[in-house]
């Protein structure tokens, strides 16, 4: 590891992040819309790390170790106001990635966060949304399920089926209230607003 100190406030955001997030989640205010607050940790952390990037490039292993580097990428993958920036950050891991200096689960996750956000489907199965019945589902894929589970297999990933499961275990069993079909639009809306505001969509 060549930089220790930066590995560190890589590592201390993240928890940052994370305990902000779970904290949110306690109050019940970190879903329907996304939270300023949080919001505003995520963009502090990507500034500071677009900073950290100008300074010594992508953080892979090698510059601030495995902890360091998988922080880093968890930035990334909550920076969701700054598409350029998580376009920017996904040409890098995949040239890190092909080098072997980055853990290319990484790479799959970011590049298939990304599709979500633009409205393609994604390569490898990690994101999941809600269907009209707000039961999760896996996000459209952009190849047949057995392809994608094979792309995951060799990843080390569990098949889409099995993380499915995993989700909505997580999510429990208690009945939630079901939004109308007039409160899912302008969810909907404001979600598409959102995205063309910070450059995901173009029109």
């Amino acid at each position: 590891m060549s930089h220790p100190a930066i590995a560190q406030e890589l590592v201390e955001r993240r928890e940052r992040d994370l305990s902000v997030r779970q904290q949110l989640i306690d109050e019940g205010k970190l879903f329907g819309g996304y939270n300023p607050e949080m919001e505003k940790i995520h963009l502090e952390n990507a500034r500071r790390l677009q900073e950290i990037i100008d300074q010594i490039g992508w953080p892979t292993h090698e510059r601030v170790g495995e902890e360091g580097s998988q922080a880093a990428w968890l930035i990334v993958q909550h920076a969701i106001s700054l598409s350029s920036f998580m376009k920017d950050c996904l040409a890098l891991i995949i040239e890190q990635g092909k080098a072997g200096t980055i853990d290319p689960v990484n790479v799959a996750f970011l590049s298939d966060r990304i599709a979500l956000y633009e409205n393609r489907p994604q390569s490898y199965g990690t994101q999941f949304t809600d269907d009209e019945q707000g039961k999760l589902v896996c996000y459209e894929l952009d190849a047949p399920v057995n392809e994608v589970n094979e792309r995951r297999r060799k990843l080390g990933l569990n098949t889409i089926e099995e993380r499915l499961a995993e989700l909505t275990f997580q999510r429990g069993t208690e009945p939630k209230k079901q939004p109308t079909a007039v409160e899912k639009q302008l969810e909907k809306d404001e979600y598409d607003s959102w995205r063309r505001k910070v450059g995901w969509l173009s029109e």
